[in-house]
């Protein structure tokens, strides 16, 4: 039988699941952008790559950052970003080397 912690825990990680191309935001930084990429490790330390608008930098292109998937909430105002690229795929940015 369960204990009570334990099904605690579950329903605590029953979250809204980050996708690619949702809007998310870092609840430590406010580092707001589009999630471009996600990698999921053995160790369970689970990434997107986040990639910021330019027009928050005065249309300036700005760097993506790797942020821990637990560290993010997703924009529920802004629509989820696809692109139709099944004949054409391409990479934003190799995943973080440790």
């Amino acid at each position: 039988m369960k204990s009570l912690l334990n099904l605690f825990r579950e329903r605590g990680k029953q979250k809204m699941q980050i996708e690619l191309g949702m809007t998310v935001e870092d609840k430590v930084t406010g580092f707001k952008g589009v999630v471009t990429g996600i990698v999921y490790y053995l160790s369970g330390c689970n990434q997107a790559l986040v990639v910021p608008k330019a027009t928050e930098n005065g249309g300036r292109y700005n760097d993506p950052i790797w942020f821990d998937l637990q560290r993010l909430s997703v924009d529920m105002n802004t629509s989820r970003i696809l692109l139709q690229n099944e004949k054409t795929p391409g990479f934003d940015k190799a995943p973080p080397k440790r």
